[in-house]
């Protein structure tokens, strides 16, 4: 499908840069959820233990610099924009800047990786809502497919993987334990989308490619109610068994699900996880994520570049590149 536009939008989650911003972020996000107020402030704790700064807006940063990096150099020629949906930058304040700058299509590159209502039909809403509180000059927003499949994230995942390993001592090395994380979600959303079926493709690309010994995928950051039913393991839990199973001293923690090292990385996996590894005498490393690699800005451009007609639509493993126009039905709240 050709699609001509003339900018791109970088549309992801957003954080709190300060501590007054963590408890209105926050109720922005679990709006309408029922998640317990308990958890919420739990939560909240998450941000303050880091002075009640996300590192997900300075990540976005790098990752957009990179982009027009790469574009700057290899073209084409389009500006780069950013919203979010749950902090500022919001998404309807970019496209009302868009809109003073002549913007009439862009491109949205949202930075999840996978398919689900939180990670896909979300953001779809919420760009609609966007345009919707902006008005009748809004631009429209065309969002580019889904990309866990894509050359561009699996190879660098693997390379990263590859670095952590690394960091195993060689004669423990081959007996290093590897699980892959993603972020949980309900049951229920899971078995309405591809989520699942697309974290484990992932994680055996990147395995196939690292030539790693068997690996699980766990899961992290569960919210919500208590009695809902949610993905796992856990990684807590999944920890606890590998120490208690005693055939390894060391684990690598790869965070798959996430594409770069926000809050629910540096908190759950090198704090929480972190601490935990101590007290059951585990050696853990952690592989980082793709982040602001120059090889993942090269795959949005690629992604552009293939939604105007002008590249090869490139897939890894057999299910081939994910479409470009979601259905009405497709991933349902």
């Amino acid at each position: 499908m050709t699609s001509p536009a003339d900018a791109i939008l970088l549309a992801s989650f957003g954080g709190p840069e300060r501590p007054e911003e963590v408890m209105p972020f926050l109720e922005n996000v679990l709006r309408g959820r029922n998640v317990p107020r308990g958890r919420m402030l739990a939560v909240a704790e998450h941000y303050y233990h880091f002075g009640g700064r996300s590192p997900i807006n300075d990540q976005n940063r790098a990752l957009m610099a990179a982009l027009r990096k790469v574009l700057a150099a290899e073209g084409p020629d389009l500006p780069v924009y950013w919203g979010n949906r749950n902090w500022h930058p919001l998404l309807a304040d970019t496209l009302r800047q868009m809109t003073a700058d002549g913007v009439r299509r862009a491109f949205a590159f949202v930075t999840s990786a996978y398919s689900s209502y939180s990670g896909c039909r979300q953001y779809l809403e919420d760009l609609a809502r966007a345009r919707e509180a902006v008005g009748s000059g809004a631009p429209e927003v065309l969002k580019l497919r889904v990309f866990y499949n894509h050359p561009g994230f699996i190879e660098t995942m693997a390379e990263r993987v590859r670095a952590a390993l690394d960091g195993i001592p060689p004669e423990r090395r081959a007996a290093a334990a590897l699980a892959f994380t993603a972020h949980s979600v309900p049951i229920s959303m899971a078995e309405t989308s591809q989520y699942v079926q697309q974290v484990e493709e992932a994680c055996r690309l990147v395995a196939e490619r690292v030539g790693c010994p068997p690996y699980r995928l766990v899961y992290q950051s569960r919210s919500g109610a208590p009695g809902q039913p949610w993905l796992g393991p856990d990684v807590l839990d999944y920890l606890r068994e590998l120490a208690a199973a005693g055939a390894t001293r060391d684990v690598v923690l790869a965070p798959i699900g996430f594409v770069s090292d926000h809050m629910e990385v540096v908190y759950d996996l090198d704090t929480e996880a972190r601490q935990l590894c101590e007290q059951l005498g585990l050696h853990m490393v952690r592989a980082q994520t793709v982040g602001a690699d120059p090889r993942f800005a090269a795959m949005i451009r690629e992604l552009v570049l293939e939604r105007q007609g002008h590249a090869p639509r490139r897939a890894l493993g057999e299910g081939g590149p994910s479409h470009d126009l979601c259905a009405d039905d497709c991933c349902p709240r």
